[in-house]
């Protein structure tokens, strides 16, 4: 695993990194047995024949912690993004071999929050399997990150992400007026064991599975600013 200034710029020119070889082989088995272990019938779980999916999923499955936090994730975040951010949500996604899921092109404009409650500069508000999300004020989206823990290899003919560099750079960026003469996707292949770090305000897509491989991820959304009194981070965990 090497980081470099390389890294460090590309977050912030394009929006996106991925360092490979966070993980070992021996640490995506182990976190794996430990999702094994849960039981999958609960309010935060989604099943259905194209996706499973575990909404706040460090919450949901503990054991996976200690693996996920490693030393080495720590470095990678000290050293790319900088100090005092905590874990504020968490979801693994598992796009199945035979999935025909694929997620149209957007920005990740809100904020999970244990309970509503009307502050100025936040809104709208949604609410999705009993968890309530908010978008806030955009200085917030500017600065939180998320990580992509890739636990298969993942490439073009499973799902892997699409993302238009640079397009975190231009604020709230309605897919529909997106100018394709201009605008280039790159394709985000990820090795197993791999991480990808990522803006929020990235436009990001993915297409559905054509070579019937899995593509299973763990998506962790991080902050270091606190909220204002009446509002509270729905999973915030440190790191």
């Amino acid at each position: 695993m090497k980081v470099s200034s390389e890294h460090r710029s590309e977050i912030s020119t394009n929006g996106f990194t991925v360092v490979d070889g966070v993980y070992t082989d021996g640490e995506i088995r182990n976190l794996l047995a430990e999702i094994a272990k849960v039981d999958t019938n609960q309010p935060t779980f989604r099943k259905t024949e194209d996706l499973f999916a575990i909404r706040q999923f460090l919450k949901e499955v503990p054991g996976v912690v200690p693996g996920i936090f490693s030393d080495r994730l720590k470095f990678l975040i000290e050293e790319l993004v900088g100090p005092g951010y905590f874990a504020v949500k968490s979801i693994y996604f598992d796009k199945p071999e035979k999935s025909n899921w694929f997620v149209a092109w957007h920005q990740d404009l809100t904020i999970s929050v244990k309970e509503k409650s009307d502050t100025p500069g936040y809104g709208p508000w949604t609410v999705k399997q009993n968890q309530f999300a908010v978008q806030p004020p955009l200085s917030i989206l500017e600065d939180n990150f998320t990580i992509r823990i890739h636990l298969d290899d993942t490439n073009t003919d499973n799902g892997a992400l699409k993302v238009i560099p640079g397009s975190h750079l231009k604020k709230v960026y309605r897919p529909e007026t997106i100018n394709w003469d201009w605008e280039k996707e790159h394709i985000c292949s990820v090795k197993a064991g791999g991480v990808m770090f990522m803006k929020p305000l990235l436009l990001h897509a993915s297409n559905r599975t054509t070579n019937n491989n899995k593509r299973r991820v763990i998506h962790i959304e991080f902050s270091r600013i606190e909220l204002p009194s009446l509002l509270n981070w729905s999973e915030k965990m440190a790191v």
